[in-house]
């Protein structure tokens, strides 16, 4: 997870922490060999709580599907108000992949692994506490081109 930096986040991204979804289910599926999810948090209050705790995605927090394939409407909750926008490619045969029930809450272990201390997912995300290790370069300077700077 990674945010913009600076006043009203409004500066290029910072360093990323590493995140855990969790998640099981029951009955027949048929799925692929990975699955890549990408998860927008759409305000300050849904980044710090995902940052601070295990958060419950459908429950603790609503979370709607984005585009699918290269369509460009949305989906969201009938009062356009998702705090989470999700977003889901799959490697392989893949049908029917759902966040509803699963959790998501720092890993820890990840971050010491990454940044060689312990140290507090918000403080990597919200903070600064840390410069971006050389491998999330590409993420970073992908994200700075290609996504738009908050004018609000």
């Amino acid at each position: 997870m990674t945010c913009r930096g600076g006043k009203d986040f409004k500066g290029k991204w910072g360093a990323p922490t590493m995140m855990a979804l969790e998640g099981g289910s029951v009955g027949l599926q048929l799925g692929g060999e990975a699955t890549d999810f990408v998860l927008l948090l759409m305000s300050s209050d849904s980044a710090s709580g995902i940052l601070t705790s295990k958060v419950k995605l459908g429950a603790d927090a609503s979370a709607a599907a984005g585009p699918v394939g290269r369509t460009a409407a949305a989906d969201t909750d009938v009062t356009m108000k998702a705090q989470i926008l999700t977003y889901s490619r799959a490697k392989g045969a893949f049908a029917g992949v759902s966040l509803e029930g699963s959790t998501l809450r720092p890993d820890n272990d990840a971050n010491k692994k990454v940044y060689g201390k312990e140290i507090a997912a918000k403080d990597i995300v919200l903070e600064g506490a840390v410069k971006a290790p050389p491998s999330a370069a590409t993420l970073i300077s992908t994200l700075d081109k290609a996504s738009p700077v908050r004018k609000t």
